[in-house]
């Protein structure tokens, strides 16, 4: 079976819904285009950090994220031109202006963030790097086919949203990727990616991401099945250019 792309997925704001594309144009040494451009800093952090530069790549724990609090897991929503609009199955649906109605998306958020028993979020920031939780400009891959055998393993459905990668590859082996560390790939016919650490998964993988509840201890399901916690794995951009789902993946 021949590898190709399946889905592209950008995440506008870290830990805060995401959007499936149709395509995407990648350049050299940069992330997806837009992808964890804003993240919500909660108050702990902001105290922390204040008077320092905001606009910069800043650890996860200074920002609002799922693996503190499921609820945030349930989040769906992407661009509608200018504005975001997020869904959630327990509250109405938010329109917003990321760049003006930062007070909206707090309140909005509120409720969702306060079961994690920590500082209330704060501040919306917006940094020229990804916001991801590495201090790199990469992108992540994962396999639609590891992803139906870790289904089958657990006897439940998981889908894509919980993993919240970038780019899904449908025609690999079950957990190919987790071999082809420092390999190449190329997708269509100019983009090549380096494939650069695998990705150790979190607690946030264990929520249901339609209900926004724990239904799986994701990390040690992993643990005990395969005596690690990776799923998924990095890459870089080496060569840019357009690619689109359905585009063919090879191994260089």
């Amino acid at each position: 079976m021949t590898a190709r792309l399946a889905h592209i997925f950008r995440y506008p704001v870290k830990s805060i819904g995401g959007e499936e594309l149709a395509e995407v144009s990648l350049t050299a040494g940069a992330p997806l285009p837009g992808d964890r451009r804003f993240a919500v800093m909660h108050e702990a952090a902001l105290q922390h950090l204040e008077g320092e530069d905001l606009r910069r790549w800043l650890p996860k724990s200074a920002f609002v994220r799922g693996v503190a609090a499921a609820p945030l897991q349930a989040i769906s929503g992407g661009w509608d031109g200018k504005h975001l609009v997020l869904s959630h199955p327990d509250l109405p649906s938010l329109r917003f202006d990321p760049l003006r109605d930062e007070a909206a998306l707090l309140d909005w958020l509120a409720p969702l963030w306060a079961p994690s028993g920590k500082a209330p979020a704060a501040k919306l920031v917006e940094a020229p790097q990804a916001l991801t939780d590495v201090n790199h400009p990469w992108l992540s891959i994962l396999s639609l086919s590891s992803l139906r055998d870790l289904e089958g393993r657990l006897g439940q459905p998981l889908g894509t949203r919980r993993w919240r990668a970038n780019l899904w590859i449908d025609g690999w082996d079950a957990y190919a990727e987790r071999d082809m560390q420092l390999h190449r790939i190329r997708i269509g016919k100019t983009v090549v990616l380096k494939l650069t650490e695998r990705i150790g998964r979190c607690d946030a993988t264990s929520v249901d991401t339609a209900t926004g509840r724990i239904d799986v201890d994701m990390p040690q399901a992993l643990q005990d099945r395969f005596w690690h916690k990776d799923f998924g794995i990095y890459a870089e951009v080496e060569t840019g250019g357009t690619i689109r789902p359905g585009d063919e993946v090879e191994v260089l």
